[in-house]
């Protein structure tokens, strides 16, 4: 298929506009449109280089409004544009993959463009209809967890008491040495499977993915343990997947477009870095609390150095033994 034609149907028009001329329809500075552009993640281009669309111009001048609105503080302009361009890039990423194995893998496909052009006119409609279904899903869920609090407490709720907690898989990097292209990503499928759904069922949230680990929060200590041990369980069960460990801490996270942060994300990684295969190692705050719980034992084990740690204690997190007499 012709890459031009593609892209028109894409972008919604064809490139009409240079640098200038966009920030000029827009009504801002060239400079700031710039900065907007680079912080999509998008590379620079010249003054003269016919390179936007209308809805380029369209773009910028909503992202304006919702500044000269009063509902996005303009000095935050950049950092949200650059998480919006940040998460999206993944998801095209992954979108522009899908389409290319789905013509690949269909021969009258690859010989007709007529056929690929009807395709993506079809498919890209359907794509955004999901892509806000599940947008607006995510937005109520947290939009309830806020605003049904205090109204006292929401300037300072990017900054939450919760739980943070990585998993990731053992001996990754001398899996990749021995398996294909398709059989480590069958592997990577599976793990981010079972995690997604550990997670999302205790009402945990995934904030990223990174190859072989997983970074989760949970709001509470017996979800976030649920989470760890279901996790664990899984893979354990599944046979064909090398063992994890996990690392978990509680206390307060700042929570920072879509990622977070906070010595309590570095201690929950610094555990998981400890942790023996199979093990979920917890600090003494968490421990604390799930140890008065009866579904689960936490044990001391031997204090470590870590990066930034000269002494750390890690507890050690099982679920509790049963034994009632049958």
């Amino acid at each position: 298929m012709d890459e031009q034609q593609l892209e028109t149907i894409l972008l919604g028009g064809t490139r009409r506009y240079t640098r200038l001329e966009v920030a000029e329809k827009a009504g801002i500075s060239p400079e700031r449109a710039t900065r907007l552009w680079r912080a999509l993640g998008f590379a620079t281009v010249g003054n003269d280089e016919v390179v936007f669309t209308e809805a380029d111009i369209e773009a910028v001048r909503t992202a304006v409004q919702l500044i000269s609105s009063g509902l996005l503080d303009e000095s935050l302009e950049a950092p949200v544009t650059r998480a919006l361009g940040q998460h999206l890039s993944r998801l095209a990423e992954w979108q522009a993959d899908m389409l290319r194995s789905l013509i690949e893998g269909n021969e009258e496909l690859r010989h007709d463009d007529q056929q690929i052009t009807v395709l993506v006119n079809n498919l890209l409609p359907e794509l955004e209809k999901v892509q806000t279904f599940v947008w607006r899903r995510h937005l109520a869920a947290f939009a309830g967890r806020m605003l049904t609090s205090q109204r006292d407490d929401l300037p300072a709720r990017t900054v939450l008491p919760g739980v943070a907690g990585f998993v990731d898989m053992v001996g990754y990097t001398g899996l990749t040495r021995q398996l294909d292209e398709s059989e480590l990503s069958d592997v990577l499928e599976n793990f981010e499977g079972i995690a997604s759904d550990a997670i999302a069922d205790q009402h945990g949230r995934v904030v990223k993915m990174i190859g072989d680990e997983v970074l989760f929060v949970a709001d509470s200590p017996a979800e976030a343990a649920e989470i760890a041990l279901t996790i664990v369980e899984r893979i354990r069960a599944e046979g064909n997947l090398p063992q994890v460990r996990a690392g978990m801490a509680a206390g307060r996270i700042l929570s920072r477009f879509g990622d977070v942060y906070g010595s309590v994300v570095n201690l929950a990684s610094r555990l998981t870095s400890t942790a023996r295969p199979g093990t979920i190692l917890v600090d003494r705050e968490l421990a604390g609390v799930l140890g008065e719980d009866p579904e689960y034992e936490v044990r001391p084990g031997r204090t470590v150095a870590v990066r930034g740690y000269r002494r750390l204690r890690p507890y050690v997190l099982r679920r509790a033994s049963r034994n009632d007499g049958q």
